[in-house]
């Protein structure tokens, strides 16, 4: 079945995170990408690590579903190819910092003379312009400025920490995805094509905001119950580890001290009503829930907790969540061989649609594995793209 973005055109040229897992996610749902790569080598992310028979796991996590091409762009004719391109295409990411695009004649004005209908999207670290604008950025200095450093506290060792994975590149990815698709939906609807902006610094605090900024949201010094749910985020010490759990209401608060023994204090009228808030009555709860769950072995704990309908999880390693019961019910992660890189797994999209799913994309293509193809598309003959090979306008 066709997924719901069938024959819209995106041209990806792109690198590493922020654009192309925005574009794999719009290609997932039936897009068709056409990957635009550097000369020789292709796109930044096919030599990092994780790499084994001309692919690498990041590159492949992020680019399922598209076709490669190789097209050097600060050639003249390898540009009047990607025009080519251009002509036929509904939108083009890119994620350079500001003024590159222009440079090589691919900004929104070079493109728009080409095709007046492109949805242009650009990805910046800091903005267009500012006090930031032309230095480099990557996820870890976005973390740092945004407030999820500042956040990742935790009580017993009080120093800030990284969320150890590109969290702001990938809030950067579905913000890019989500405003892509509006600018589509506002095009069929008969505005005139446009330039989408987004940098990450704002797609990080925006991500961060909802709940990590809740002390800075209503303004004064006359604000109540001035706590703050992420302090909760904590791991609970058990005889042999860790346990996650988060009793949100009263009710599971209540349940959780009964799930470690701890009834007498449960059913104690100190902890019903507006009065177990109390900075008293907490500090009893908390220490008798930490002494519980001190007796109690992670798999005990958890088992416990389950029973009595508290939110709880045992601290999976990545290979315990590969065979996670619910994760492999949800079909969540797929696996399959491809024939020149070999067994690889992918997890598949969250977003499922009743009537307009497609089936599963391709794998990530190989550096300029669909060159022939495209070129083919745009009518370009075998004499002349053996010319631009010679060029070196194409690989």
């Amino acid at each position: 079945m066709a997924g719901p973005l069938k024959g819209i055109r995106i041209i990806d040229v792109s690198e590493v995170i922020s654009g192309p897992l925005a574009v794999m996610i719009l290609a997932e749902q039936g897009a068709d990408v056409i990957k635009v790569e550097p000369p020789k080598y292709g796109e930044q992310s096919r030599q990092l690590s994780n790499y084994r028979d001309g692919m690498a796991a990041l590159y492949a996590n992020c680019n399922h579903g598209k076709r490669s091409i190789g097209i050097n762009l600060k050639s003249a004719e390898g540009l009047e190819v990607f025009y080519d391109l251009v002509r036929s295409a509904d939108v083009l990411v890119q994620n350079w910092r500001p003024g590159a695009a222009e440079r090589l004649k691919i900004g929104e004005g070079d493109l728009r003379a080409i095709q007046p209908n492109l949805i242009y999207a650009s990805i910046t670290g800091f903005g267009d312009d500012g006090p930031y604008a032309d230095r480099r950025g990557y996820d870890p200095i976005f973390q740092a400025l945004t407030g999820f450093v500042g956040a990742q506290l935790n009580p017993e060792v009080p120093i800030p920490d990284l969320v150890r994975n590109a969290v702001v590149d990938k809030a950067t990815s579905l913000t890019v995805a989500q405003a892509i698709t509006a600018a589509l939906l506002a095009r069929e609807r008969g505005a005139p094509g446009q330039h989408v902006r987004i940098s990450m610094l704002d797609a990080g605090l925006m991500f961060f905001w909802p709940d990590g900024m809740l002390r800075h949201t209503l303004v004064g010094d006359d604000v109540a119950n001035y706590v703050v749910p992420g302090e909760r985020y904590q791991l609970a010490p058990t005889k042999d580890g860790q346990l996650v759990l988060w009793a949100g209401t009263a009710p599971q608060i209540r349940a959780s001290l009964r799930a470690v023994g701890h009834e007498e204090l449960a059913d104690s009228p100190a902890q019903r009503g507006p009065i177990m808030m109390e900075e008293e009555n907490q500090a009893a709860r908390t220490a008798a829930l930490s002494e519980g769950l001190a007796k109690l072995t992670t798999q005990e704990a958890y088992r416990r907790m389950i029973d009595a309908e508290v939110p709880a999880a045992p601290i999976l390693t990545h290979l315990e969540v590969l065979v996670d019961p619910q994760i492999t019910h949800n079909g969540s992660v797929l696996e399959a061989v491809h024939p020149v890189y070999g067994r690889y797994r992918r997890v598949r999209q969250a977003a499922r649609f009743s009537r307009t799913q497609q089936e599963t994309t391709p794998p990530a293509a190989l550096y300029g594995e669909h060159s022939d193809e495209i070129l083919d598309e745009i009518g370009c003959s075998d004499e002349a793209r053996e010319r631009l090979r010679e060029l070196g306008a194409l690989t």
